[in-house]
């Protein structure tokens, strides 16, 4: 007898539901309606309850006190980080004394020769009249301060991030284990550096030293294991089948096919470390910016612009030498030499002559402006900016500030958007139950990520409200929304404009360039200038600073859509502006995304710097823990910064996902 197999009939959903994001919204819907009423049930909506707060002030004072006392007697600091700091300070002091001795003339003229053998002379006239200009504004013993602590935490970031990137770069295992921490502390401001290694090492430049290599190392690491892991197999499949052993491959051929991603390492580390050597001023790094940080805080522009001025050169210089090195040269070049019957790849280096004569009239520069006794900058040659920048500033409260006709003034316009926008956005988050926060954060990950993403930014949120620090971290969000919403306005439509005009996006390159060089503090400057201090102020730094990366990269997004479907959008009679909306904006929209996330981070970085200029909230915590050495305070706003960046970085990120499909 047969029998017949009837297989179940399947529901079928409906149509709405079988939209990924559909069913994503659905789940969060039923987790909410089991989970919220049980939530307000148990500690009511409004702000994140007390029951839920850990108060970790009595264990972080109690560490911190434990720590001074015992720092000059523990066997971890006599023996540890003792040793550490003395020879921080001692390797940052023999660079400055190396400075000082070389005098003014001795190092514009290394500076000079080294971009002219990099770049050509255009370069090298610009670095000479750059070090020049620091000299004329009275700066030069400052920037040599700068310097020698610049050049002491590049070369360790160089060394650790080297040798991370080369683990990374020969092994998978290790790979994984490193990119999700280097890409956490990518996303995190630069201020949430500071107060770790200032409750360890105190106040003072190995504090500042260390906060830097930490800040500046990511960069060396990822390209440098990038750089590794693209050398061409084929390369290394001919060196291999020539009998070399392993660090012979590594040495002769994955090293120097990585050249190119080792000097852009070495550029993004320099300028990461100039960055944060300048923030560091607040824990006593001493140089540049320790004078636009007293400035700040006594509101003297003028002061801060004639401190600001050598820092944007010192940038500018800096990322053109190490640019040029990296970007000009191309890619090694290589050729294969008979050497014994043996064919070796080569690449070509630049003649060691020539920096030996170069290093040999920096040398003699030197020595002469030694015997001149011209070591110093001379008094007489110093041109005050201060007193008329001072003055300009004055005229401008007195004429810009207020009662300009029809478009009112500066401080008109910080107040109209301090009310109009920074004060609703931060009343409404403040307004909302933060179970609502925290399924909102949930549905804006989950939506563009996956479940893992979604409870990271959850728990991210969460700690901030366990910390403490609810209300001032929801302030500094609104802050950063607002700042964030004007930059991609701004920042899309430039873009637009840039991928559509040759003419225009020429115009702009340099200009984006230069304020891609500028640390974040030197922002700070020019708002205080033209809007005074507060919230408003912050956030407009902020905008320009994070404007540029924007611009670019929607620019960039735009221009790499596939020229056919242009074309045939085009042949279809579909005007520009349809063009844009139907073609050009949905094809670059991963670059869209990418703009978007680049814009939260670096507007939260800049947020936070501004609580030196009435910014409040976070940054204001931090300022004045670490300014009043309460380190429980500042800890607390530093962690929760930290977790305010990964949730901003993770809502904003689209992750991949990979699904593996069943034979």
């Amino acid at each position: 007898m047969a029998t017949a197999t009837a297989s179940a009939p399947r529901i079928a959903l409906p149509g709405v539901l079988k939209h990924p994001v559909a069913r994503k919204l659905l789940l969060l819907a039923l987790a909410a309606a089991i989970l919220v009423p049980l939530a307000n049930a148990r500690w009511a909506s409004g702000s994140w309850p007390d029951a839920l707060t850990v108060d970790l002030t009595k264990p972080l004072t109690s560490t911190s006190n434990w720590i001074i006392d015992n720092r000059d007697s523990h066997p971890l600091f006599l023996y540890f980080f003792g040793y550490v700091s003395n020879a921080v300070v001692l390797s940052v002091r023999a660079v400055y004394l190396v400075l000082l001795a070389a005098g003014w003339a001795g190092v514009t003229a290394l500076g000079a020769l080294v971009a002219w053998r990099v770049a050509g002379a255009r370069l090298a006239i610009g670095t000479a009249a750059a070090f020049l200009a620091c000299g004329l504004l009275g700066m030069w013993v400052p920037t040599m301060q700068t310097l020698a602590l610049m050049v002491v935490a590049v070369l360790v970031s160089v060394v650790v991030g080297a040798l991370l990137g080369l683990g990374a770069g020969l092994s998978d295992r290790l790979d994984r284990i490193l990119r999700p921490v280097l890409d956490t502390m990518q996303v995190l401001p630069a201020f949430a550096y500071l107060l770790p290694v200032v409750l360890v090492f105190g106040i003072g430049v190995p504090a500042a030293v260390l906060a830097t290599v930490v800040y500046a190392a990511p960069p060396m690491a990822r390209l440098t294991s990038l750089g590794l892991r693209g050398a061409d197999k084929e390369v290394l499949e001919a060196v291999e089948s020539l009998g070399a052993t392993a660090p012979q491959r590594l040495l002769t051929a994955r090293i120097p096919l990585a050249r190119k991603e080792l000097l852009l390492g070495l550029n993004q580390t320099i300028m990461m470390a100039l960055s944060m050597a300048v923030i560091a001023s607040v824990i006593g790094a001493g140089g540049l910016g320790d004078r636009v940080y007293q400035a700040l805080a006594s509101v003297d522009v003028g002061a801060a612009l004639a401190a600001g001025i050598p820092i944007v050169l010192l940038a500018v210089v800096l990322d053109r030498i190490t640019g040029a090195a990296g970007g000009g040269t191309g890619e090694p070049r290589r050729a294969a030499i008979n050497r014994g019957g043996v064919q070796r790849l080569a690449v070509r280096r630049w003649p060691g002559d020539t920096w030996a004569y170069a290093l040999l009239t920096a040398v003699v520069v030197a020595v002469a402006g030694r015997l001149a006794g011209r070591l110093d900058w001379p008094e007489a040659w110093i041109v005050n900016i201060a007193e008329p920048v001072n003055r300009a500033v004055d005229w401008m409260t007195a004429h810009l500030y207020s009662g300009v006709p029809v478009v009112g003034g500066t401080a008109e316009w910080a107040g109209h958007f301090t009310t109009w926008v920074l004060d609703p956005v931060r009343s409404g988050l403040q307004w909302l139950p933060w179970w609502s926060v925290l399924l909102l954060v949930a549905a804006l990950a989950w939506l563009i990520g996956t479940w893992r993403t979604a409870l990271t930014a959850v728990l991210a949120m969460a700690a901030i409200g366990v910390l403490g620090v609810w209300q001032p971290s929801l302030d500094t969000l609104s802050q950063v929304l607002a700042a964030v919403a004007v930059t991609l306005v701004l920042g899309f439509a430039t873009g637009i404009a840039a991928a559509r005009s040759d003419r225009f996006e020429r115009l702009l390159r340099p200009v984006l360039d230069v304020f891609q060089t500028m640390p974040q503090f030197v922002y700070l400057i020019p708002v205080v200038a033209l809007f005074g201090v507060g919230r408003a102020p912050a956030a407009a730094a902020a905008v320009v600073y994070a404007l540029p990366a924007v611009v670019r990269i929607t620019t960039q997004g735009l221009r790499q859509v596939d020229p056919a479907a242009l074309e045939s959008a085009r042949s279809l009679g579909a005007t520009p502006a349809q063009q844009l909306r139907q073609v050009q904006l949905p094809l670059a929209r991963p670059a869209l995304q990418l703009a978007l996330n680049q814009g939260v981070v670096l507007v939260l970085a800049v947020v936070v710097i501004g609580g030196l200029v009435g910014g409040g909230a976070l940054g204001y915590d931090t300022v004045f823990g670490l300014a009043q050495g309460d380190l429980a305070t500042g800890l607390v706003a530093g962690a929760a910064i930290v977790c305010l960046g990964l949730m901003l970085d993770r809502v904003t990120q689209p992750t991949e996902r990979r699904t593996k499909k069943g034979a």
